[in-house]
């Protein structure tokens, strides 16, 4: 389990294909604590870490995971958010956050609005995934809150230092994103389409 908190920007050094599978080198000032069979998210995409070396480590992505996810898109030299599983002793400093990755959305637009950035997103509800007013989403690993929220898109707000310490300062408009909505919330959806 994740809380959506980032802990580091990685950089995609190398992507080797092998059969419908990609392996990733990232290289990052966490990948050294790294051990190999450990869970990290990359850009919200949980992965399990197959090898370590000094400030390197490979993760392997399978080919429903690079269709369902932006990973399928990385290139050497992208940067992608990570963040290790959360400890049973930590603080929960966001929500609830799997690293399974529900569907992609697009970037519609981005506001510079007086030291705070405004990313409007869109994605097909027609997967059945919703956001409400207020609620969580996470966008690319990050745990945001969602406001404007419709049937088929939402904005964000990101202050500052998420601007400065997560690749959401890379993004431009018609980027494709990583979305995980949020899992009570897709309980509820799933309860009352049975009912």
């Amino acid at each position: 389990m994740f809380t959506g908190i980032i802990e580091s920007l990685g950089t995609v050094k190398s992507i080797k294909t092998e059969g419908s599978n990609r392996h990733f080198e990232i290289d990052s000032d966490i990948s050294h604590e790294l051990k190999i069979d450990q869970s990290i998210a990359h850009n919200g995409v949980c992965l399990t870490t197959v090898k370590v070396d000094d400030d390197r480590h490979w993760v392997t992505a399978i080919d429903e995971t690079l269709q369902k996810s932006n990973l399928g898109s990385l290139k050497p030299g992208d940067r992608v958010n990570l963040e290790r599983c959360m400890l049973n002793n930590g603080r929960f400093d966001g929500h609830i956050v799997q690293g399974h990755v529900d569907q992609t959305g697009v970037v519609r637009s981005i506001k510079e609005e007086e030291g705070s950035w405004l990313y409007d997103i869109d994605y097909d509800a027609s997967a059945g995934n919703v956001t409400v007013e207020k609620g969580s989403i996470t966008l690319d690993g990050i745990s945001l809150t969602c406001f404007n929220s419709g049937d088929h898109g939402f904005t964000v707000a990101i202050i500052p230092y998420t601007y400065e310490h997560t690749n959401i300062h890379q993004l431009r408009v018609g980027d494709k994103v990583n979305l995980e909505f949020d899992v009570i919330g897709k309980y509820v959806q799933r309860l009352l389409q049975k009912a």
